[in-house]
Parts: structure tokens; C-alpha cells; sequence
């Protein structure tokens, strides 16, 4: 599938999963009108999977227009074991990543059309879809697990484009569930998942899609691509598969800059162009085209965090924390700015205001490791050791290792006359620098106390 994968600094899986079977329904979501969706070129083979819903029982379909680019035809295969064709296509938004689909003739499941403008920060959110990975082909046979997530609503907020806002969700979604619905806990669909595999997920809010369900002239693939052969956002697309789904930055480069060569104000293709000079490891252009993306639109969250962070790692502080001041400011709820404001604010010997941040983080995610590592340095800055004790091992247990954490912890240990842990904590240390030349001295001047 062609994923809008935008990764931030820091990575939260909030929530847990549920596969789903094809017969039991134990949250009444009405499983059997979520579609498998299988995208294939002219020569049969497939081109990416996705993940779809349908809205009304004469077989009309909704999801991502990005689920369709390249694609000749979709297969649809329901967890009921049925499937259908798509015979036409209704509508396409490109900008807003949707489109609906006309199934072949019959009478389906549905999902029940909730109202997106009621959603408000802390609603439950579940998303339903088929997770790539998961998806098994053999000849004739098709076979894919429904998997269910659940999380909460942390805002509503533009993201590239300032009219196009997007539901920011905690709620996982990944590889395949392009498509597939977000539902509220009355199991009625408020958004459509359209960006994962970030900090946080987007889902496209239903009533961008309600008014145009009605539709009635449809036209072909055919005719969608050849209008595709000169659009940007099937290019960008495109460009995010090579990035991301095959993970060939080179090809995603190439397709990005053919992109802003015909339009230079195409804000998310400077964005993932910066994603792509990241992990080609040029930081300097990666650097420019973040900084290229907010020239366009100051209020890009992620960007404004992700520029911070490179900032932060090379020492510039004033201007890492004024980024990340302002991403918090444009999206409050924002975990990981929140996680990095405190970090930035630690380094510039403000532990005091870097707790607020960190705790407010925290508040949404407990499980967030790097921000309950971040609140150990605050409180170990401000003496509060006991307190920074306890953030250190639950940040370790989480999952964080890093080496100015076990000297911290052999810090608090050796004050607190714990010889033996902060004997421990220098052998860790010498485990990961086994040359730490500072590290042997103190453990040589520990073994001489037992």
C-alpha cells in the first residue's frame, strides 16, 4: 500500500490490538462491511493493499484515493469470505486522500455514518483495517486478518494544508489500514485513517466525505490513469511508496524533486523530501527542505518538532526550544514536542519548566519511555534523586538504555551508599563502553568498600 508515513523523533504505540475473526463480533462493530483491498497493475500483479468501508448497502465503498494510484483494478474481499469488483469509480479528492467506489451490483453490510464536527479531544477512537504484513495471496485464494485498535482523540488540527484539518489520534494504524474506518464508541465512523505509521496517526474526518456519497455518474480506473499521469499528488504518492513501502530514498528523492520542479509551493513533498535526505544521512538538505516546508506553512506540527530536533543534536538550543514552543503551541496535545520541549529545556538548565512539559506528556502516554527518561533528568537536575530513581529504572523497563542514565543511577546508588547497585550500574556502563576509562576507576574504588 502507498503509506503517508511521516516519522517524528519518537515513535508511541498507545493502545492494544485485537485480530479479529471473521465470525464473532465482540464489539459490535459491524466487521463484515469492512473490505480488504487489493490494488493490481495491468499485468495482474499486485500493487499495494489498503483497507476500505462501505457506506451503503448497494455496494458504495469509501477509502484512500492513495489506495488506488498505479492500480488497474481493486479486488474487494470482505472477513466473511465473500468478495466483489469495483466497477466504477464516484469520486476522487486527491488533496484530501479519499475516494469512493462503486462495487458490483448487490446488497452489502455498512457501517453506520457518524458526525465527525461532534469529535472532541479524549473521545475514544477504535480503527478497523488489514494490516499489510498480514495479507496472504496464492493463486486464486486471498486471505487477511482484520485487526481492531483503540486509542483516544488528542485533537483536531491542519496539517500541510490549513483547510484540510485532520484528526490527530493515538490510536495505531499501520501499513494497510490506509482506508479503513475510525470509529467513535458508538461504533459510528468519524474518520478515515490516511496517515499512520507516525507519533501519532491522522484520520481524514468523515464529513470531508459525507456530502459526496450520493454521487451517481462514476467513471473508469482507465480514466484515473490518465488523469494520474499528471498529477502531483499521484507523483507524491508514489513518491512516499519508493520512501517508505520499499524504502528506496534514491527513488524517492527522484519523484519528489520531478514534483517541486513543476510546483516549488508543494509543502508535504518538501516535507518527506526531507525524510528522505534524513535517511540518506545528509542532514544539511534534510535540514533545508524542513526548513523550506514551514517557509510554507509555519503551523506544520511535525516539522516544526522534527526541525527542532535536528537543532537539538547540534547543540542549537534557543532555536530548538523556540520550535518546539510553538509546535505545543499549534497542537497542545502533542506528545512527542511536549517530550522534546522538556529535553531542550533540561539542557539549557531549566529543569523547573521542563517537569510541566514532561508531565503533561506523560499524562497521555504513561508508557512514553524517552519522556519518563527526560522527567529522570529534570528531577535528578533538581536533587529530587528518589523521585528520578524511580523515572530511570521505569523508562528502563520501557525500554530506554542509554549510558548518561546508568551514570545518573550509579550517581543516586553511591550517594545513597547502595554499593553494590552502583557497582552494577559501572559494569553496565563498561558493557556498553567497555574503553571507559572513568568507568573502571570508580568501579576499581568501589571494590575496595565489600
Amino acid at each position: 500500500m502507498r503509506n503517508r508515513l511521516f516519522l517524528s523523533i519518537f515513535y508511541l504505540i498507545i493502545a492494544s490490538v485485537l485480530i479479529l475473526s471473521g465470525s464473532a463480533s465482540g464489539y459490535e462493530v459491524n466487521k463484515n462491511a469492512i473490505a480488504l483491498l487489493i490494488a493490481k497493475d495491468k499485468a495482474g500483479k499486485t500493487v499495494g493493499t489498503g483497507s476500505g468501508f462501505v457506506a451503503h448497502p448497494e455496494g458504495i465503498l469509501v477509502t484512500n484515493y492513495h489506495v488506488l494510484v498505479d492500480a488497474h483494478v481493486i479486488e474487494v474481499h470482505f472477513p466473511n469470505g465473500s468478495h466483489s469488483d469495483v466497477e466504477g469509480i464516484f469520486k476522487v479528492d486527491r488533496a484530501r486522500d479519499f475516494a469512493i467506489l462503486k462495487l458490483k451490483e448487490g446488497f452489502y453490510s455498512t457501517l453506520e455514518i457518524g458526525d465527525s464536527s461532534s469529535v472532541k479531544p479524549y473521545d475514544y477512537t477504535s480503527a478497523l483495517g488489514y494490516p499489510s504484513a498480514q495479507v496472504m495471496q496464492q493463486k486464486d485464494m486471498v486471505d487477511g486478518q482484520l485487526v481492531q485498535t483503540y486509542g483516544f482523540v488528542l485533537g483536531i488540527h491542519s496539517q500541510a494544508h490549513p483547510k484540510i484539518p485532520f484528526i490527530y489520534t493515538t490510536t495505531p494504524f499501520g501499513p494497510g489500514f490506509s482506508g479503513g474506518p475510525v470509529v467513535n464508541s458508538s461504533n459510528q465512523v468519524v474518520g478515515l485513517a490516511t496517515i499512520e505509521g507516525r507519533s501519532i496517526n491522522l484520520a481524514l474526518p468523515i464529513n470531508s466525505v459525507k456530502e459526496f456519497l450520493n454521487q451517481k455518474t462514476t467513471f473508469s480506473f482507465q480514466k484515473l490513469l490518465n488523469e494520474d499521469q499528471a498529477s502531483l499528488e499521484a507523483m507524491y504518492y508514489r513518491g512516499n511508496y519508493f520512501l517508505y513501502g520499499l524504502g528506496d530514498a534514491n527513488k524517492a528523492v527522484t519523484e519528489f524533486e520531478k514534483i517541486l520542479a513543476r510546483n516549488p509551493n508543494f509543502t508535504l513533498a518538501h516535507y518527506d523530501l526531507a525524510v528522505a535526505y534524513r535517511d540518506l544521512g545528509m542532514p544539511e538538505k534534510a535540514i533545508d527542505q524542513y526548513e523550506k516546508t514551514l517557509e510554507l506553512t509555519p503551523d506544520f506540527p511535525e516539522a516544526l518538532s522534527n526541525l527542532g530536533g535536528y537543532y537539538f543534536r547540534s547543540g542549537k538550543l534557543d532555536q530548538s526550544v523556540e520550535l518546539f514552543k510553538k509546535a505545543v503551541q499549534v497542537y497542545p496535545n502533542f506528545i512527542q514536542a511536549l517530550s522534546n520541549l522538556g529535553a531542550a529545556l533540561n539542557k539549557q538548565d531549566q529543569p523547573g519548566e521542563a517537569i510541566a512539559h514532561l508531565e503533561k506528556a506523560l499524562s497521555l502516554d504513561p508508557e512514553f519511555a524517552i519522556a519518563n527518561f527526560n522527567l529522570g533528568n529534570s528531577l535528578f537536575a533538581l536533587n529530587r534523586l528518589d523521585e528520578a530513581h524511580k523515572k530511570f529504572e521505569l523508562s528502563q523497563k520501557q525500554g530506554v538504555d542509554f549510558l548518561s542514565m546508568h551514570w545518573k543511577l550509579y550517581e543516586i546508588h553511591k550517594k545513597n551508599q547502595r554499593h553494590r547497585d552502583a557497582e552494577k550500574e559501572l559494569k553496565t556502563i563498561l558493557q556498553i563502553d567497555p574503553f571507559n576509562e572513568e568507568a573502571k576507576k570508580r568501579l576499581s574504588e568501589l571494590s575496595k568498600l565489600h
